[in-house]
């Protein structure tokens, strides 16, 4: 089949949906699809890395924006008018699509897709849901939840989704939240896929027991952004600041100057703060770790899924979640007992989990045993790919089949 797939970041890009969207591309590529990505030239942070120009499947399509950054909204939608305007142009210019992937960032770029379904009826457009628009926009504070703008992005998103073949959520909150608001009625064919990570780039043995010489080390990998909270675990460091433990933070986002500003206020001498590593490294970062501290808002169940959560269970990471029941991370921790799920505002409970690891080391190997399986059974590329596979084929089909 002819598949086109519409995401803002592509390798060498670090960004998370890069990755996937190369993994699910190098699926189809190897299933014997055609496969065409639109994507930018810009990146989610400076990275080094030659794009490839002499492979002629999938063929990238890379699309000129002035990557002017996220510094402000104005800057950051001056970057998404360009990409959608290049976009729709190189998505007019492609021969017919049988189906058409469309991820979220930008947001609303599943409109490109529908340009091209309305030229070619035949396309079957998906619509690979990573967040949730407008409600992340309203998260951030950037527009009222009863304003204008609100009501114009509900209202395009219901057009939207009428025109959806199939919707792919990373969890049920995300599922039953979209179909509920944009859905009712017409809900297009709806999937449960999470996110997953490769198994070639996670292996070796697991911990029996603290990784670190004589402290226990919590790592925080990747974005600190709005749907992410972090009182409660700035409150357990500050009980903990004579504990023999650190909070190990790589990565950065809009959150990133608050926490090193309630760094210094408190004197957070446990707490450390890096920037963003090359994919390749994380690895190596997380090695050195013991657990991993994933957290959410609870205004941002269903709009989001932390995509740490799979790249930690491959490294047999024990996950210390502080967030709402019903999220990805709350189901795996639960449904594979590897770890801890907090609720926000308990810090009380996040330093009692820590206090117990401190005391019984021996006990974070059982954790990370259990994290692996539960990478291996439900967060790794075997386990989703086939999924998004079987999704395809029956879109594949002709009409009449279906």
């Amino acid at each position: 089949m002819r598949l086109l797939l519409l995401n803002q970041f592509y390798v060498p890009d670090i960004s998370p949906t890069a990755h996937l969207a190369e993994s699910l591309v190098h699926d189809r590529v190897a299933r014997g699809d055609l496969v065409t990505v639109v994507t930018g030239r810009g990146s989610y942070v400076k990275v080094e890395g030659r794009v490839r120009k002499d492979i002629t499947n999938p063929r990238v399509c890379r699309i000129w924006t002035p990557g002017l950054g996220k510094a402000n909204l104005v800057r950051r939608l001056a970057d998404y008018a360009f990409f959608y305007l290049g976009a729709a142009f190189r998505v007019l210019t492609l021969p017919p699509q049988e189906i058409i992937v469309s991820m979220t960032t930008p947001p609303y770029i599943a409109l490109v897709g529908l340009i091209h379904k309305m030229i070619h009826p035949r396309a079957r457009l998906v619509l690979w849901s990573m967040d949730c628009y407008p409600e992340m926009f309203e998260l951030a504070g950037v527009i009222r939840s009863d304003g204008i703008a609100t009501r114009v992005l509900r209202w395009l998103n219901r057009r939207i989704f009428r025109r959806l073949d199939h919707l792919v959520c990373l969890d049920e909150a995300m599922a039953s939240l979209l179909s509920s608001r944009y859905a009712s009625g017409s809900r297009p064919p709806t999937s449960v896929i999470p996110n997953w990570e490769l198994s070639e780039l996670y292996h070796g043995p697991v911990a029996d027991g603290m990784r670190s010489s004589g402290r226990l080390r919590i790592l925080y990998l990747g974005n600190t952004g709005y749907g992410h909270e972090f009182e409660t675990l700035l409150a357990a460091a500050a009980v903990l600041r004579n504990a023999p433990v650190e909070f190990a933070f790589f990565g950065g986002g809009s959150r990133w100057r608050a926490l090193e500003k309630a760094r210094e206020e408190r004197g957070l001498t446990n707490l450390m703060l890096c920037g963003y590593v090359p994919k390749e490294e994380t690895p190596a970062v997380m090695r050195a770790a013991d657990c991993a501290l994933i957290t959410l808002r609870r205004e941002a169940l269903g709009l989001m899924s932390p995509s740490k959560l799979h790249a930690s269970l491959a490294m047999g990471l024990p996950i210390i979640y502080v967030g709402p029941s019903g999220s990805n991370v709350d189901e795996a921790v639960k449904r594979f007992n590897c770890g801890f799920s907090i609720q926000n505002g308990d810090a009380e409970g996040l330093v009692a989990a820590i206090r117990g690891l401190i005391a019984k080391p021996e006990h974070l190997g059982e954790l990370a045993r259990k994290a692996r399986r539960a990478f291996e059974e439900a967060y790794c590329e075997t386990s989703a790919l086939p999924r998004f596979d079987a999704v395809l084929r029956r879109l594949d089909l002709p009409r009449e089949a279906v």
